[in-house]
């Protein structure tokens, strides 16, 4: 699953400035209010620990084919 978040994460990065995912990525939820209880994950930090975890950072999601290699994880069996 780390990896498809990976794959979708560089493809949105690569995307220009003024399409629809890029500008949703921009919306500021301040006025939403949250239920009771721990507040829930969201896609940001998921993806800041994947980032984390696999040693990479934002920018090296423009060099399409560099990002797929390091993205790439092995399923043993």
């Amino acid at each position: 699953m780390r990896e498809t978040r990976l794959r979708w994460f560089g493809h949105v990065k690569r995307r220009g400035v003024n399409e629809p995912v890029k500008r949703c990525e921009l919306i500021n939820l301040i006025h939403c209010r949250r239920g009771r209880g721990r507040p829930k994950m969201n896609w940001n930090k998921v993806i800041r620990g994947d980032l984390k975890c696999m040693g990479l950072m934002e920018d090296m999601a423009e060099d399409r084919r560099f990002w797929r290699v390091k993205i790439r994880t092995v399923v043993g069996r």
